[in-house]
């Protein structure tokens, strides 16, 4: 036990060694005796106490030099060596193949991110029939009958009317087609917010789809400079570092996209 002395001419006895913080060892010992619930302050406290005990009066908050190291690994500066990357990898089969998904990404909001169902983004739209991929202009006859109605005259691939009916269901484009014998009439829907809501959302939902293919470019590659023990680990730091921040550059650019048409379909 260890005897402290309050300045009120008490003797405190407290189990705990002296380096321990006095507000559990002296004051709630103080506020038992004293049947008080209030903690009372450090001066009550005698001087011989707070010297003995300097290092409980002393103590800071250390987890700010914590806070300043994550900010400064944020700002981290990467430049990307093209010669340094092709000696080791497919660099410019890496790079295209991250450039064909912002392409892609650029395609698809183009065939099915319309605000309007015109002729043109019907034509484009792709079509799963018996296993191969068609758009509609290669099944049907697309005709507009009046400003309101699109028909599809499909005499020509009766069989694939079903796949046509759901790719139009399923084209982001609020469609509600109509089967009448080997015709299908699409009445053109009106732009409501709550349409322009779910466009935008559909342009989110690619845009997730493109950086997940970014990504998996990207990890794909360093994983096969991990398993090349022939390079140093240093190597194999800096190129991967490399590498991350050209799959940023693309997912960053693919972003952009996003936004634009989103900002299109909100009418901001």
């Amino acid at each position: 036990m260890y005897k402290i002395t309050s300045a009120l001419g008490r003797n405190l006895n407290c189990a705990l060694p002296p380096c321990r913080r006095y507000t559990y060892c002296a004051v709630r010992q103080y506020n038992n005796l004293n049947g008080r619930r209030l903690c009372p302050s450090p001066s009550l406290l005698s001087a011989k106490f707070v010297s003995h005990n300097c290092c409980a009066l002393g103590s800071v908050r250390n987890y700010a030099k914590g806070k300043d190291k994550k900010k400064d690994k944020g700002q981290k500066k990467v430049s990307i060596d093209e010669n340094l990357l092709s000696q080791y990898l497919k660099f410019n089969n890496m790079k295209s193949e991250m450039e064909k998904a912002v392409v892609n990404l650029k395609n698809n909001y183009i065939k099915n991110l319309s605000l309007r169902s015109s002729t043109g983004a019907l034509e484009s739209l792709p079509v799963i029939f018996e296993g191969d991929e068609y758009v509609v202009q290669d099944l049907a006859q697309i005709v507009r009958k009046n400003p309101k109605t699109i028909i599809l005259n499909m005499s020509s691939f009766p069989l694939a009317i079903p796949a046509v009916l759901e790719s139009l269901k399923n084209s982001g484009m609020n469609l509600n087609p109509q089967q009448e014998k080997t015709s299908i009439f699409i009445p053109i829907p009106k732009v409501t917010k709550e349409h322009r809501e779910n466009l935008s959302k559909g342009a989110k939902a690619l845009f997730v789809k493109c950086k997940d293919s970014i990504k998996e470019i990207q990890n794909k590659n360093i994983k096969l400079l991990k398993d090349n023990d022939s390079l140093s680990e240093d190597l194999v730091h800096n190129l991967k570092d490399q590498i991350t921040m050209l799959a940023d550059m693309y997912v960053i650019e693919s972003q952009r996209i996003m936004e634009e048409k989103q900002n299109e379909l909100k009418g901001d």
